[in-house]
């Protein structure tokens, strides 16, 4: 009896341990039927998501065929447009022609006065006149007919021009009475004003290329207009404050600027003294380095060189723009002996002299000219 007791509960104990592991077999499945059915369903997405992108690129692939093809027929349109190279040498030579005739016209309306028969040979002479105002700054002599007025730009921003009835009142020591203080409307900028026809010419300061027209008789404006191109660096390197230079000669009203574009060249453009329109605008090949200053005769454009430690000035470079003169042949003309370097130089046509400012010094230079020998 005890036996049996013993073998009941033994089959008992074995059941229960069958049972348990029957339960952790079917548990077991059913993770593992759950794994295939995760399984299975991110298949089945990342299918979905390929035939997607499939279709895709299926779109972009017909997209670029249409685009290649596209081209293809661009490609043979603009071959069967394009001119034949003869063709092209002929016309390009015909346009050239057609520039020529065109620069040849221009030149031809430019007229040379009479009093352009001569061009300058040497500096003859040099006389230091008096030392006032500031170190830099610019002085003239009116080139109205008639006229023997001192124009006195002191300083290379500021809004007071000096009028003195001669060169004796303003190399007086006693010319009070003699002397009108004209205040401007607008202040100018540099040292390259010029007076004209009862008009002061100049840079308005605060712009990069504003040229104004000024009364000298009240300081009102008369009229302003910008030059394309100008004032993006200074016309001179040794004259750092000086973005416009304006001149006058026999033929008028000129503008002289630098151009980045072209490397610092100097560029001079006419002017309509009456509207300040660009009548006519030449490219030269006179550096703006180590220059200090320059002035018109008769459309001759001399540029004047120093070294940035100051020495002795000296004409480097000029241009013509009628080509009438052989630049290539022209010798390096010097300046006598001074104490620094120019800031202003403006020429006096009738006086055939230049009213320099030399570092505080009023300076004039009495020009020698010869007779114009015509390029060939």
């Amino acid at each position: 009896m005890p036996m049996d007791v013993a073998m009941i509960q033994y089959f008992q104990t074995r059941l229960h341990e069958l049972e348990e592991r029957v339960v952790r077999c079917d548990q077991d499945l059913q993770r593992s039927n759950q794994k295939m059915y995760d399984m299975s369903t991110e298949v089945r997405g990342q299918l979905r998501s390929m035939s997607t992108l499939r279709s895709e690129v299926e779109g972009h692939m017909d997209n670029l065929a249409m685009r290649v093809d596209r081209v293809e027929r661009d490609v043979e349109y603009l071959q069967n447009k394009i001119p034949d190279s003869s063709i092209v040498e002929i016309e390009e030579t015909v346009l050239e022609q057609e520039v020529k005739e065109a620069q040849l016209k221009r030149k031809a309306m430019i007229g040379q006065s009479k009093e352009c028969s001569t061009e300058l040979a040497s500096i003859k002479s040099q006389k230091i006149v008096k030392k006032a105002g500031s170190t830099l700054g610019s002085w003239m002599k009116d080139p109205t007919k008639g006229s023997s007025k001192i124009y006195f730009f002191s300083g290379v921003m500021n809004r007071t021009v000096l009028e003195f009835a001669s060169l004796k009142s303003f190399t007086s020591s006693g010319s009070s009475g003699q002397v009108r203080a004209i205040t401007l409307a607008l202040p100018w900028q540099g040292t390259g004003a010029v007076v004209f026809h009862g008009f002061a010419y100049y840079h308005h300061a605060g712009t990069r290329n504003e040229v104004l027209k000024v009364h000298l008789w009240n300081g009102t404006v008369a009229d302003r207009a910008l030059l394309p191109g100008a004032g993006r660096m200074p016309a001179y390197a040794l004259t750092p404050y000086t973005l416009l230079d304006l001149a006058v000669d026999e033929m008028g009203l000129w503008a002289v600027y630098a151009d980045p574009d072209l490397r610092g060249n100097l560029v001079v453009s006419r002017l309509d003294a009456g509207s300040l329109a660009v009548e006519q605008t030449w490219d030269t090949s006179c550096k703006s380095v180590h220059a200090e200053g320059a002035f018109f005769i008769c459309g001759i454009l001399y540029v004047v060189y120093n070294s940035p430690s100051g020495g002795r000035s000296s004409i480097q470079c000029l241009f013509d723009i009628h080509d009438t003169t052989l630049t290539e042949e022209v010798p390096v003309i010097f300046f006598p002996k001074h104490y620094a370097s120019h800031s202003g130089m403006q020429y006096h046509p009738k006086d055939k002299q230049v009213y320099a400012w030399d570092d505080g010094y009023q300076t004039i230079y009495k020009l020698d000219m010869k007779r114009k020998s015509p390029a060939t």
